[in-house]
């Protein structure tokens, strides 16, 4: 009776479910502000700007776009205030990020507080703070071989430059279009993934499959420190903007000074580089093309084929432009009733959803990582640790087909069956591994499967979408 029930659900939950107790779009904890007396009509922004610098009257001006002149003068004061520099070292040292070039943790920057803190808003009033080098690190690109750098500040770079985020961002968030979703507040990869679904269900299935080739490497900072002075005119930002984006590498014992890009892992970075490719945003959107991006990654969705050549030409002539360069070999055009795509992490083909091959092979990987054939420690642990990765990898990947999380249960049972049969060799009734070691078994184990969660999850949607 249970297995007829599971097959009277869908084989795969849209993106536009809303499971029970959960809503679209969560915006983050801190920072929010009591929206009762304000006098304009709520707003994203104003339920995530800082209270710490954003008043009632300032989120008025800017959401009503009375700002004279188009422009956002003296607002340095608003950065180096005392509470905006409380509260981005409050959020820099929750995160414990790495120390940077100085040597300094965030725990010897947490001893100091009240020091450093005063420190930085003197040198920032007096005009005299200047951002140390950037410590380069490499780390694993996901789903591939490759490595990708990533910028470590130090710790007080990364206190002033949040305190330099809460300013600027709501101005710059407040032009962004609607189809923009990375590093966004309030907004996620699966409200993209919601944007996609649609289109492609209503007819857009011929996809302009575009990548930027080391987008964040390349963006020109004359350009875009002039794209910041379209909205903001205060002499001391723009000057620390710029300090930022002359910011030295320091790799090892060698330090340069990168003539184009942000560095990948700096606060300021992300609100920078949707900057940066907000015009293309826009120029798509008014030429009548469906646009979805998430940072630098970004597919468009047409009608036919012809629509998706003059939007990559589009696209390509924007980009050349702008200072960027199109991957030639991974921008392409599809029909998604006949080819896959990726997108954020999924794979696209006709009706069905599956998690991207490079995802799928990273899952495995790390299934084969804990469960070696000889194991220390007991099945019960390994188990638990399994469930850990699992619950989050399902987070994700939860709009996926139900026939992925079928096959990974089973892979999984398999290499937990393969610990066993090396634990206990000695088989005197002779029985089949499933026999020895049934399903059940590794329920009372406490095993959390994939598919039993897909049937719960699908269960608590029903009627949501």
């Amino acid at each position: 009776m249970k297995q007829q029930s599971k097959e009277c659900l869908p084989e795969r939950v849209p993106f536009s479910a809303i499971p029970t107790g959960e809503t679209r779009s969560v915006f983050a904890q801190e920072g929010l502000i009591d929206m009762a007396h304000l006098c304009f009509e709520p707003s994203g922004i104003a339920q995530w700007a800082h209270r710490s610098v954003w008043t009632d009257r300032m989120l008025e001006t800017l959401l009503n776009n009375k700002v004279r002149g188009g422009k956002w003068h003296a607002v340095n004061d608003k950065v180096f205030s005392e509470s905006n520099l409380l509260d981005s070292a409050r959020k820099v040292l929750g995160k414990k990020g790495a120390a940077g070039v100085d040597q300094q943790t965030v725990t010897d920057f947490a001893e100091q507080q009240r020091d450093e803190l005063r420190r930085l808003r003197d040198e920032l009033r007096e005009g005299h703070y200047r951002p140390s080098s950037v410590r380069r690190e490499w780390i694993p690109k996901p789903g591939s071989q490759e490595l990708r750098p990533l910028g470590i500040p130090t710790v007080r770079d990364r206190v002033v430059q949040t305190a330099l985020v809460h300013v600027i961002e709501p101005i710059l968030d407040h032009t962004f279009h609607k189809r923009s979703f990375g590093f966004r507040r309030g907004r996620g990869c699966h409200d993209a993934l919601r944007v996609v679904e649609e289109k492609l269900a209503a007819g857009y299935v011929y996809v302009v499959d575009a990548d930027l080739k080391g987008y964040f490497d390349t963006i020109p900072k004359d350009r875009l420190l002039a794209m910041v002075g379209e909205k903001i005119s205060d002499r001391r930002v723009l000057s620390l903007v710029k300090a930022y984006l002359d910011q030295s590498i320091m790799e090892e014992l060698r330090t340069w000074t990168p003539e184009a890009g942000v560095p990948q892992g700096a606060v300021l970075s992300p609100v920078l580089a949707n900057l940066y490719l907000n015009p293309l945003d826009h120029q798509m959107s008014e030429s009548g093309y469906e646009m979805v991006r998430y940072a630098d990654d970004f597919v468009i969705l047409c009608r036919s084929r012809e629509d998706a050549e003059s939007a990559l030409a589009m696209v390509a002539q924007w980009v050349a432009a702008a200072g960027l360069t199109l991957h030639p070999d991974k921008t392409h055009i599809v029909d998604s009733r006949e080819r896959s795509f990726s997108f954020l992490g999924y794979s696209f083909r006709g009706k069905l959803i599956f998690p991207r091959a490079k995802s799928r092979e990273k899952f495995v990987a790390r299934i084969r990582e804990l469960t070696p054939r000889k194991s220390g420690q007991s099945i019960q642990s390994t188990i638990n640790e399994i469930n850990q990765m699992t619950r989050g990898w399902f987070g994700y990947f939860r709009h996926c087909h139900w026939r992925i999380f079928k096959e990974l249960d089973g892979l999984i049972r398999r290499r937990l069956r393969r610990q066993l049969l090396k634990a206990h060799r000695v088989n005197p009734t002779r029985q089949c591994r499933t026999h020895r070691w049934p399903n059940a078994y590794f329920t009372d184990l406490g095993f959390w499967s994939l598919r039993e969660a897909h049937f719960r999850f699908a269960q608590s949607c029903k009627g949501n979408y």
